[in-house]
């Protein structure tokens, strides 16, 4: 008998189940060298004795549990029938139930086990609680800096990028960041606009926006004042002294190798510029 207690470390072989420290019906019938049906039989025969809160049968998802925690219940797993836990009490019950003096020796020794539990239990609750709350800080702080590093992120456009043939989602993405970051006031120059440039600044009705362009069409010009009737932010200009597109936020100039309507057709790249916009013969009107 003492070399199967030293065999087997009982409070291993103690479990956390509804709030409450339980042993697996298969781990006492080792304990008690008896069978694991035997000892549910006697359980039977005298069920008046075990209410719910000394013995109860562990669900499907509890007995998964149980098999994730303990290897050496795996075959657990394969088991059509569902284990009895047993708590203090309970165990305390089955050691009277089956008379034996196998069973009295082992449940003193059970009794002792679950008593070590409760100390160790109490002696670190407030280490726990302590653990806990600095989780709960540590996910505060984390939640904090990934607001922080986002708005940074967010709110610092690019300083130069190539986009390759077919990216046209991130290219759209990257325009729209950019002007995302406009506080007053956008101006664009390029010289093949369509109503699809006109579909991207919709999006951003209280900045005022200049287009210039080299010529306007009766297309274009239905386009742009279909737009204005409805948006009143547009302001258009024609010029034919540009050749290269750029796009000025407030007043950060910005080249683009591609026509806003072309975002991603073909390999471009765009940078930022450190000129003054009224050196492209931009100013504020």
């Amino acid at each position: 008998m003492e070399d199967l207690i030293k065999t087997v470390n009982i409070k291993d072989t103690i479990f956390t189940f509804r709030g409450k420290q339980v042993m697996i019906d298969r781990d006492l019938a080792s304990l008690y060298q008896a069978e694991t049906k035997r000892i549910n039989e006697q359980v039977k025969r005298n069920i008046e004795r075990f209410p719910n809160d000394f013995r109860f049968q562990l669900t499907s998802n509890e007995k998964n549990e149980l098999v994730a925690k303990c290897d050496r219940l795996e075959n657990l797993k394969h088991s059509s029938s569902l284990p009895y836990a047993f708590t203090e009490q309970g165990v305390s019950m089955l050691s009277a139930v089956l008379k034996s003096k196998v069973a009295v020796e082992v449940s003193v020794n059970i009794m002792r086990a679950f008593v070590e539990m409760k100390q160790i239990m109490l002696s670190n609750a407030s280490l726990f609680q302590r653990i806990d709350r600095t989780e709960k800080i540590l996910l505060e702080h984390k939640e904090k800096f990934e607001k922080i590093f986002k708005y940074l992120e967010g709110d610092k456009p690019p300083i130069q990028r190539v986009f390759f043939d077919g990216e046209i989602w991130d290219a759209y993405e990257f325009i729209n960041k950019l002007l995302r970051s406009a506080k007053k006031e956008v101006t664009l120059i390029d010289n093949y606009i369509d109503d699809t440039v006109l579909t991207l600044l919709k999006e951003y009705p209280k900045l005022t926006v200049t287009i210039i362009t080299k010529k306007i069409d009766k297309k274009l010009n239905l386009d742009l004042e279909k737009y204005n009737s409805q948006y009143k932010n547009l302001k258009v200009k024609t010029s034919n002294k540009y050749h290269d597109r750029f796009l000025i936020i407030d007043e950060m100039v910005y080249h683009i190798g591609e026509s806003l309507k072309d975002l991603g057709k073909k390999v471009f790249g765009f940078s930022k510029m450190n000129i003054d916009k009224e050196l492209l013969g931009v100013e504020n009107d």
